[in-house]
């Protein structure tokens, strides 16, 4: 009980780092810094370093934090593909994402949403299915890259109306929306937030969205699920900690975090900028929902014979 009272208290006595598994001005960067304005405000004056190491769909990361000391010095902003499903799509990635963290708090949910190119006369999820039926393999889509979120929910959605399309990778979210727009691709499954500006332009049309419970930024546009119930996808981030650490220190990092996510400020901000809609809870809710994806994405990306290379 000492040892982890003083770990509670103590934390942080020094900057702490955060790693994101992404390059400067993508979301989860966005998500990071936002939170990092805030640290100093909640523990007193430390700061929150945060420090980009892109590649390999945010293994690069992943593999580097796992090998970090569990004293809470350094901690991750935590992804689909480093933190869960990486060993899936990468089977020669050197640590396994379920076991190598331990998980601190679910963040943030960012809804997606089914865009279409203007040309495509479906207007409905049902008609999609149905156009996409009398043409298999006739339309194509495009995404962010290879195992990334876009291209995880788009292969759910066909596997779960039992379809077909071409797949287009592309390097980006910002990419896949323009390919998309361009005509290059039919259809894509981006964030809210990178498809947005383009439905609002009238450059693409906006089909449903990924989440049950819709977004108010996208007023009237049902949920997949109203034709394939149950269809469920969003991006989720939160914080992870390398596997090993004690469940006090953890529980104190929790308690900071949690502070910063229940700001009116940072809510409203993240949802301004991002469409994102704050979680919350414990480390153990948190490391539930990461067990769950696991689980519903695995077969997935097994089925699809999805890979990063």
């Amino acid at each position: 009980m000492p040892r982890m009272a003083f770990g509670q208290g103590a934390w942080p006595d020094r900057p702490i780092r955060l790693i994101v598994p992404f390059g400067a001005g993508g979301a989860i960067d966005t998500l990071s810094r936002t939170v990092a304005a805030k640290f100093a405000e909640v523990t007193g004056g430390q700061t929150l370093v945060v420090e980009n190491r892109p590649g390999a769909g945010g293994t690069i990361a992943g593999a580097a934090v796992a090998r970090e000391r569990p004293d809470g010095l350094t901690l991750m902003m935590a992804d689909i593909g480093a933190n869960a499903i990486g060993k899936e799509l990468i089977p020669t990635l050197s640590y396994d994402p379920p076991t190598a963290f331990t998980p601190i708090i679910h963040l943030v949910n960012l809804p997606a949403v089914l865009m279409a190119h203007t040309s495509v006369t479906a207007t409905t999820v049902q008609q999609v299915i149905d156009q996409a039926k009398a043409r298999p393999d006739g339309f194509t889509y495009s995404s962010a890259g290879n195992g990334n979120g876009s291209h995880l929910f788009m292969a759910l959605f066909l596997k779960e109306a039992g379809i077909r399309m071409v797949h287009v990778p592309y390097r980006s979210g910002a990419e896949m929306v323009t390919a998309l727009i361009r005509g290059d691709a039919q259809f894509g499954f981006p964030t809210v937030s990178s498809g947005i500006g383009q439905i609002r332009q009238g450059n693409a049309k906006a089909i449903a969205v990924g989440n049950a419970s819709g977004t108010p930024l996208l007023p009237g546009v049902p949920a997949v699920s109203t034709v394939l119930p149950g269809f469920e996808c969003a991006v989720w981030h939160g914080i992870v900690a390398p596997a090993g650490m004690e469940a006090g220190l953890a529980m104190r990092i929790n308690e900071v975090f949690g502070r910063i996510a229940a700001m009116d400020d940072v809510k409203q901000r993240i949802f301004d900028t991002q469409a994102g809609a704050v979680v919350g809870g414990s480390p153990e809710d948190f490391a539930n929902h990461i067990r769950r994806e696991v689980a519903r994405w695995t077969p997935v990306i097994r089925e699809g014979g999805i890979r990063v290379e």
